[in-house]
Parts: C-alpha cells; sequence; structure tokens
C-alpha cells in the first residue's frame, strides 16, 4: 500500500525556480511521484509513494522558508497513481487570476469537519462549492450550490452576477483539500463579506474524520490522480477517467454505446472533431502496445 500526501502552503518564495530541482531528485531518489507546483505564493500538490520517501518529501518541503507549519492530508492508494514526478514553476498555486487575492492577509473562519454539519444545516447559511462542475458532478455536500464553472479563474465573475442572492446570509464555502477556499473567501473578504466560512482540510478531512453514518456529504469526491475519486474514509472510490475529455464516469457508463476507451465517452461524444478522435484512438493504440511490452507510454495520464 503507498501513501498520497495532498499538500499545500502559502508562503513568500523569492526565487521558487531553485527550489524545483532538489524537491524532483529528491523525489526520483525516494520513489515519489506526483505534482507539485510551486510560485512566489507558495507549493501545493499531490505526491505518492512509499511511507518512507513520503516522509522524506514533507521533511524537505517543511524546511523551505515559511514552511515550518504545512499542513498535508493523506490518504492510501494500492497501485501508483501516478505515472511519473513534476515540478512545476507556476504564476499561481491555484489559479483565480486575481492579483490582489493574499490569503496570508486573511481568510474566512475556519470550521472543523465536525463542526460542519451544524453550520451548513443553519437556515442562515449559503453553502457554496467552489470546484468546477464535472468535480461537483460525482459528489458533493447535501443542499450546496453549483456554480457550474468550469475553472477556479471563473468564479469571481460568477461572485459577481449572483451575490444579489446571498443578502443577509452567512457564507460557507469547501473544496477538496482546502486550498481553493483560502482564495476565494480572501476574495469575499475583499468584497466586504465578513461572515465567511471554509471547511478545514477540505472535502478530504471531512471524508476521513466523519462517520458515514452522520454524513451530509453525498457521492464520491473527484482527485487528481488515477484513483479519479475517493469516498468515506479515503477508499479508493468507484470511477474511471475518459482520457479524451477527462470527466469521471462510473463503470456503468463504459457499457454506454457512445464509449470508445482512448476515444471518448457519452460526455464528449460530440466535442472533437474526427481528427482528433483518429489521433486518440492512436494513441490509445501505442499505449496498449506499450503495456504489453512492460513499458509506460509517455501519452499514459498521470
Amino acid at each position: 500500500m503507498l501513501t498520497v500526501a495532498a499538500l499545500y502552503h502559502f508562503t513568500r518564495f523569492d526565487n521558487p525556480a531553485t527550489l524545483c530541482g532538489p524537491l524532483l531528485a529528491l523525489a526520483r531518489a525516494e520513489g515519489v511521484r506526483g505534482s507539485l507546483l510551486l510560485a512566489g505564493e507558495g507549493i501545493n500538490g499531490t505526491i505518492a509513494g512509499p511511507r518512507a520517501g513520503i516522509d522524506a518529501m514533507l521533511a524537505h518541503i517543511r524546511a523551505l522558508p515559511g514552511c515550518a507549519g504545512l499542513e498535508w492530508k493523506e490518504s492510501a492508494a494500492s497501485a501508483m497513481p501516478f505515472g511519473r514526478m513534476k515540478v512545476r514553476l507556476k504564476r499561481e498555486i491555484v489559479t483565480m487570476g486575481q492579483p490582489d487575492v493574499d490569503p496570508r492577509a486573511g481568510t474566512g473562519h475556519y470550521v472543523d469537519p465536525a463542526d460542519w454539519n451544524a453550520l451548513i444545516s443553519a437556515p442562515d447559511v449559503a453553502v457554496i462549492d467552489t470546484r468546477n462542475a464535472y468535480e461537483i458532478a460525482i459528489g458533493t455536500f447535501q443542499g450546496a450550490i453549483d456554480p457550474g464553472t468550469d475553472s477556479f479563474g471563473a468564479f469571481p465573475q460568477w461572485w459577481q452576477e449572483n451575490r444579489h442572492r446571498f443578502h443577509n446570509k452567512r457564507i460557507a464555502m469547501f473544496c477538496t483539500g482546502g486550498i481553493r477556499c483560502e482564495k476565494s473567501t480572501n476574495y469575499l473578504l475583499g468584497e466586504g463579506i465578513d461572515e465567511v466560512y471554509h471547511l478545514k482540510g477540505g472535502i478530504l478531512k471531512y471524508l476521513e474524520d466523519v462517520p458515514e453514518s452522520q454524513s451530509l456529504w453525498r457521492g464520491a469526491c473527484f482527485v487528481f490522480d488515477q484513483r479519479v475519486s475517493v469516498e468515506h474514509g479515503l477508499r479508493e472510490g468507484p470511477h474511471h477517467l475518459c482520457h479524451a475529455c477527462r470527466r469521471p464516469l462510473l463503470p456503468a457508463d463504459r457499457d454506454r454505446p457512445e464509449y470508445e476507451d482512448g476515444v471518448q465517452c457519452h460526455h464528449c461524444v460530440d466535442e472533437f472533431t474526427p481528427a482528433r478522435r483518429d489521433a486518440f484512438r492512436e494513441r490509445h493504440r501505442q499505449i496498449l502496445l506499450a503495456q504489453a511490452r512492460g513499458i509506460r507510454h509517455l501519452g499514459t495520464a498521470d
């Protein structure tokens, strides 16, 4: 069994480019794979590997400037959920496109998973899911509002167009691991919304801590690795990924007439040109050939 660690931390990195090489080298030496994003505002990512390798990576990250208080969420995977290790330099560790947003200057009120049910059940609270529509489609909290956005960068415009709906309401927000809410709650504070709350540790911490019998969560939680989804207790969910459109699919969806492995699903059957589909078919053929030879094809999803 492998350990999966989802982490983020907002801090000031004056020269994040210098941090990439040592992180990548350590990960390769310790048998760790996954993805880490570095920017001037901090670090974000998910990594997987043996227990000792994850411990070494976390110790290295905690030693980076301002990262002593790093928090992370752990789960398990029966097989390596990443194909390789990537360390990338980005403008933002989670892209919102709002230069004035700075979680280090303040965020909403953190709410522990044990107290979340009571908050979101209150009649004066509006519960907003800050994730993308394809994530929300497979699971969310009972009664939560789906903004219907395809990217986190679309959230500010959605808020501006819908803020009138939340007059005299307290706002409770949540996301997968907590990072998007660090920015979205800071954004709402800048918009003059004082009573804004967010789920500490995100959905992952809630599914880990709250018994299923007491849960207000419905469905599965999308994760950005080859497990695709997790459920209560952070056990692996039933979903697969369409390798054309990257949307999550249930096993029954692969029995639908529109489905072609590696090429299309019922969600994207009308979204690609014949030329793109031919390219998907060739990619899938090469992946199967590589698997038959016992090697990993570069086109395999990470």
